[in-house]
């Protein structure tokens, strides 16, 4: 297969958080086919990191994701691009980071790797567990792949991920006053929440706020005795104090529940490639004993997560050539 036919037969392969098993099968089997040992990494059932290495011990490893969000989206093309679920978030980067590899390779450079990981969407569970691999002492660099339009980023953002449950009382919605609605309760938090101003940090940029879901009750006729919200706060500064401030704006209303938190980051940078600093965030922060990290990936973080998300043919063979020279620095 050419990058394009693997990035299509990638996309095609559903693979939404939680069901990232078909994805992984495939790329153990490819990647074995191309004559590498390769190991799987289980992290429930049917869900597994996929890692890739030669006889050599892996100095310099590629990096990305395999899990989507939903909806899957099947691939479609033009003479430009390349369309689908995952295209550039990041089933194309994976294509992009073989297709280097292999060309390392080829070129005798041996002490080369690559880890696909799981759950990168929701809770890096499959990153947390590749820290614990014995191989990642063996690294000194790994060169992970987000939708940067192939520039380096010298820096993400932090991320907290968390949820806030009110409780209340049922009652029947005629009479209102012998119930107690979580919902309104709700409201309240995310309303006082969303006044708040955030601090701005001077490299990262702003912190912002998405209240990404909202559930709760059971009938419209029924005053809710519960109400649930999911937050993901984007960090341009320290977990800490963010969260003194989530707690101050909730006052006690309700039970938060922090599902996954981490600072910003500072990356490693080479000279000579064009340079930005992201405000997503990435399986990094979770695959620190895999030495100096560097993120670097084709495809526009615009494009990700959205009905028509897609990666340009050029700019996956453009990446292509760029992790192959990045991985010749850091070499040398």
């Amino acid at each position: 297969m050419n990058l394009f036919e693997l990035t299509r037969q990638l996309i095609d392969i559903p693979s939404l958080t939680g069901d990232e098993g078909a994805a992984g099968s495939f790329l153990s089997t490819h990647l074995k086919g191309l004559g590498y040992r390769v190991e799987t990494q289980e992290i429930a059932a049917s869900r597994f990191n996929v890692l890739a290495t030669t006889e050599a011990p892996p100095r310099i490893v590629f990096s990305t994701h395999i899990d989507t969000v939903p909806p899957f989206i099947p691939c479609s093309e033009d003479d430009e691009w390349i369309h689908g679920r995952g295209s550039c978030d990041a089933k194309g980067i994976i294509a992009a980071q073989i297709f280097a590899a292999e060309r390392l390779r080829a070129n005798g450079m041996t002490q080369v790797g690559l880890l696909f990981t799981v759950d990168e969407e929701l809770s890096s569970e499959g990153a947390q567990a590749a820290n614990k691999h014995q191989l990642a002492s063996e690294c000194r660099f790994l060169i992970n792949g987000e939708p940067t339009d192939n520039r380096m980023a010298i820096g993400t953002k932090g991320s907290v991920r968390l949820i806030i449950t009110t409780t209340g009382r049922a009652a029947h919605s005629a009479y209102p006053e012998y119930g107690e609605s979580a919902i309104e309760k709700l409201l309240n938090i995310l309303s006082d929440i969303r006044a708040v101003e955030w601090p701005d940090d001077s490299f990262f940029g702003a912190t912002t706020c998405n209240i990404g879901v909202i559930e709760g009750g059971t009938r419209p006729n029924v005053i809710p005795d519960h109400g649930r919200a999911q937050l993901q706060i984007r960090l341009g500064i320290d977990i800490e104090q963010v969260k003194r401030i989530v707690e101050r704006a909730v006052g006690g209303r309700g039970e938060i529940e922090y599902a996954s938190a981490h600072n910003p980051v500072r990356l490693f940078s080479v000279p000579g490639f064009d340079e930005t600093v992201v405000r997503f965030t990435t399986d990094v922060p979770y695959l620190s004993n895999w030495g100096k990290p560097l993120l670097l990936g084709p495809g526009s973080i615009l494009d990700a997560h959205t009905d028509h998300e897609r990666i340009s043919k050029r700019e996956l063979e453009t990446a292509v050539d760029l992790y192959v020279e990045l991985a010749r620095k850091l070499q040398s």
